[in-house]
């Protein structure tokens, strides 16, 4: 038998052949890059869509390069190159977002906190570490798996589904963020068929399916195929005709925004009421809390105030922040100034000192932050370091300081409806005497600004600053302050009594008002507890928010009040009534699955497998993932903060076991009353097993009498607690919760370990 001569392919042959197989990785690779242009439309910068772009390229390239080689060697390949593009990329974030420290250190603070931060970032987001690790990764797996599904197994449409994916992802994290992305959808939907209309390599004509048939059989093939590929096309029509009317409805509906289901960083009770650390400091007048360097606008103009935090919101018993934070980058949303207002910008090198807590001290309106990571609350202007302060911390901000015009305040009027109802709400239960003096101001007084001038001007004159003042601004303590007999310890208090009654009676004469705790340092140099102030601020139209000055002037003796007031009588003064103590909520990061990995072979079996062994990994993954930020959660209450953020936090490991074991209890309920509760409740879980009974060392129930009185302390007396019982409330806690679990099912405790609940729950 004679071979015949191998016919060597000519050079038009080989370009021919190349030109085809060209169009599907590029359709992959634009499908990918797409995904990063949409999801770039939320960023600050087009770090991310290059970043993407580049993981789209290098993961189809490296499946066509390794197509001649066996399946399995694939997958390590591209999982290697993966590794090197995301260590470049997250050290291009890094450098882009000046963050301090290594590689490694970066690297893997952005595979802690890469899914929560992505989550809860500040639209918008600035490509960090922890922004852009997931997207990467995401469109890099999205690339390797289309390309070896399109390209090994030669299933086209079938390797467009990891990219679609993807997109849909991207457009779904986008929401309302942004406007409609109709340019990159239709180029998408483009590019797709674009791949799907380009012919396949063939070295020869395509073999027809019903050559070698009898004609009646191939008649009868034909028909059938003929008859399928109507009612294909009959069933794509009707599905057209159907969806049509409903995607075009969609078109203009506004999309859910996914952040609205995850919570934000929150803050400790003394973060969300600071104005109640005021007396503190007027105490120890001589603590150094931070060090100032000002440059900029303000320094030959004095030293500006420095921002702590800004309180809006007024139960009738505390002050709160009530901000949401969100995790901001280097850059913040800038807000629009006054329309009259006189900016100039102010920076400022701050190293904390003695200063404890999350909010992060800053002259207002902060615009660029270097030096830590802040959360960040527009509405406000509130920074925190989720983190928390930590002694030598230094970081670097800059500001736009408003200046109001003072000649538009006579004559400005002041907003009111939905826009600004929660800064002109009066909670209910105002004491008579205090809605009869703030009638009375506002009567006298027409002009919105003469109405906040004349009660500056009445507190100023008929009160006393004195250092050692109980702290409290609940409805009681201020009418005490308000009417309050001199000799009794009436009509005397710090800054706290002078801003909040301000506030309050500013809100009862139907000005908008809020509360600002912060400092105003002498200058350059250390700022002291004596340097600490709270000060209210009145929103006038088209000149903003307004600071005023309620305080006495130096060495200046107070009017009786009884010369311009006299209230009716009332009871006796009231004991001071402590803010109550707020329990954090936690936030609950949602992670997001990794396109799934096939094997490349040519069978539909191996695709199956492959899909369903991608799906246990993720499954596998996200259960490891859930484990890791429970325990991160529980070491970050148990150990991290002060002993009485230790002591809260092992209390709410209790209260979170108790809802785990189905028998949650509410806000309402005092201390006491939850450990009644609790012991009731670990009694009855052993008695419905009794299989399972209390082993040596196991808790008896009484110990969460033991972590009440613990909390109480932490509450009503901050800073007694020592590390040592902080450190015996954390055991207390861990023992009731493993005694509570160990009562329960195996197949329950398994559930308790992997329960996202504890990441989500408000307190």
């Amino acid at each position: 038998m004679v071979t015949p001569p191998r016919v060597e392919p000519s050079a038009d042959g080989r370009v021919a052949r190349a030109l085809r197989a060209v169009p599907v990785p590029a359709a992959l690779i634009v499908l990918v890059a797409l995904s990063g242009v949409v999801l770039g439309r939320v960023y600050a910068d087009p770090l991310l869509t290059r970043l993407m772009a580049g993981a789209a390229v290098g993961s189809v390239l490296v499946s066509v390069a390794a197509r001649r080689l066996p399946s399995w060697l694939v997958a390590p390949l591209s999982v290697a190159a993966l590794a090197g593009w995301t260590l470049l990329s997250l050290r291009l974030a890094a450098a882009h977002a000046a963050l301090p420290g290594g590689l490694g250190e970066v690297a893997a603070d952005a595979a802690r906190n890469a899914i929560p931060r992505l989550l809860t970032a500040m639209i918008p987001v600035e490509p960090a570490p922890d922004t852009v690790l997931v997207p990467v990764v995401a469109a890099w797996l999205a690339g390797l798996t289309a390309a070896e599904v399109a390209l090994r197994a030669g299933r086209v449409l079938l390797g467009y589904l990891p990219p679609a994916l993807l997109y849909a992802g991207a457009l779904y994290v986008v929401g309302p963020n942004a406007d409609p992305a109709i340019g990159p959808t239709v180029l998408f939907a483009a590019v797709a068929a674009a791949g799907l209309a380009t012919p396949g390599r063939r070295d020869g004509p395509a073999p027809d399916p019903v050559a070698g048939l009898s004609p009646a059989v191939r008649a009868a093939v034909r028909l059938r195929l003929v008859a399928a590929s109507a009612a294909g096309l009959a069933v794509v029509v009707a599905l057209a005709a159907l969806l049509a009317p409903v995607v075009a409805a969609q078109v203009d509906e506004r999309p859910v925004d996914p952040r609205r289901y995850v919570e934000p960083p929150r803050v400790e009770s003394l973060d969300e009421n600071p104005l109640i650390r005021i007396s503190g400091w007027a105490l120890n007048p001589d603590q150094r809390l931070l060090d100032v360097r000002t440059s900029g606008g303000a320094a030959g103009d004095g030293s500006p105030r420095i921002r702590l935090a800004v309180l809006s919101d007024y139960d009738g018993v505390t002050w709160r922040v009530g901000a949401t934070y969100r995790n901001a980058g280097r850059i913040l949303p800038a807000a629009e100034p006054a329309p009259n207002a006189a900016t100039d910008e102010v920076r400022q090198e701050i190293t904390v000192g003695d200063l404890t807590g999350r909010l992060l001290p800053a002259v207002p309106m902060p615009r660029e932050v270097t030096g830590a990571r802040v959360a960040y609350d527009p509405a406000t202007g509130t920074l925190i370091r989720p983190e928390g302060l930590a002694p030598g911390l230094r970081y670097e901000v800059s500001s736009v300081r408003e200046r109001p015009d003072a000649n538009l305040l006579p004559t400005a009027n002041v907003p009111a409806g939905d826009e600004v109802a929660r800064v002109l709400r009066v909670a209910d239960g105002a004491p008579e005497p205090v809605r009869r003096l703030a009638t009375q101001l506002a009567e006298s007084n027409g002009a919105p600004y003469a109405r906040a001038d004349a009660i500056a001007t009445f507190l100023a004159e008929h009160y006393r600053v004195t250092a050692d003042a109980p702290s409290g601004h609940a409805y009681p303590n201020l009418a005490f302050f308000l009417f309050g007999p001199r000799n009794g310890g009436g009509q005397r208090g710090t800054s706290e009594q002078f801003a909040a009654a301000f506030a309050v009676l500013g809100r009862l004469a139907g000005l908008p008002t809020r509360v600002v705790v912060g400092f105003e340092p002498k200058g350059d140099g250390p700022v002291r507890a004596a340097d600490a102030y709270a000060w209210p601020e009145v929103l006038f139209d088209g000149v903003g928010w307004v600071p005023f000055d309620p305080m006495p002037r130096p060495d200046s003796e107070p009017r009786p009040v009884e010369e311009d007031f006299r209230p009716q009588p009332e009871d006796p003064p009231p004991s001071e009534v402590p803010a109550p103590t707020e329990e954090p909520s936690a936030t609950p990061p949602a992670a997001a699955p990794a396109p799934g990995r096939s094997g490349g072979g040519l069978g539909t079996p191996v695709l199956v497998g492959g899909g369903a062994g991608g799906l246990l990994l993720v499954v596998g993954a996200v259960l490891a993932v859930l484990v890791a930020m429970r325990r991160r959660l529980t070491r970050s209450r148990l150990d991290a903060g002060d002993p009485g953020e230790r002591v809260a936090g092992a209390w709410r490991e209790l209260t979170d076991a108790l809802r785990l074991a189905g028998h949650p209890v509410g806000p309402d309920l005092a201390a006491a009353e939850v450990a009644e509760r609790a012991r009731r409740t670990l009694a009855e879980a052993r008695a419905a097993r009794p299989g399972e009974g209390a082993a040596s060392g196991d808790p008896d129930g009484a110990v969460v009498d033991e972590l009440a009185g613990l909390l109480n302390q932490a509450g009503f007396a901050p800073g007694s607690v020592t590390p040592e019982q902080a450190e015996r409330a954390a055991r207390l806690s861990a023992g009731f919760a493993d005694a509570l679990r160990a009562a329960r099912s195996r197949w329950r405790q398994v559930l308790w370990t992997v329960h996202p609940g504890p990441l989500r729950w408000r307190r």
